[in-house]
Parts: C-alpha cells; sequence; structure tokens
C-alpha cells in the first residue's frame, strides 16, 4: 500500500490519496479521499480517473468519510461500474 504518492498524469505532477497493490505489482485499488464537508462530484470522479489513466487500477473509490462509491473498471468495453461495496481483495 503506498499513501500520497507523486505520480505524472498528462505531463503534470499529481498526488494520489491510496494506492493497494496485488503481491504481483497490479494495482487492486485507488481511492481518492476528502474532506467530510466536501460533496463528492463528476469533478472528483474525472480526477480519480485522471490518474488512473497511469496507475491502471482495477478498482477505484471515492469517499469523503461519510460517503463511499465504489467502482469497477471494465477494460473491454472502456467503462465504469458502479457497486455496492468493493470485491474482495486477493493477493
Amino acid at each position: 500500500m503506498n499513501v500520497e504518492r507523486r505520480i505524472q498524469v498528462n505531463h503534470l505532477i499529481k498526488r494520489y490519496d491510496i494506492v493497494l497493490y496485488r503481491s504481483d505489482g497490479s494495482i487492486f485499488l485507488v481511492v481518492e479521499c476528502k474532506a467530510p464537508h466536501m460533496e463528492i462530484t463528476q469533478e472528483v470522479f474525472d480526477q480519480i480517473a485522471r490518474y488512473n489513466m497511469t496507475l491502471k487500477a482495477e478498482n477505484l473509490m471515492i469517499t469523503n468519510g461519510l460517503k463511499h462509491i465504489f467502482y469497477q473498471i471494465n477494460g473491454e468495453k472502456k467503462a465504469y461500474i458502479f457497486l455496492k461495496e468493493l470485491p474482495d481483495f486477493y493477493l
């Protein structure tokens, strides 16, 4: 797991909040954390989606500590699938 690491996205340096890796080095989950008073908006979704263009995670999570939204990436259809909860993690 990494917390608050820098990455390059579209020639800009950004910093993700949390990344959870599998033992093979692939990324199971990227988490974008916002303050409790912040709304989870399309702009926040766009932010984590941009990060994931570089990170290539299987799953995304956005949270403000009160509300949690989970997405899974469908690579074939190049689409995001909304989930009720995170899938089980395995190494």
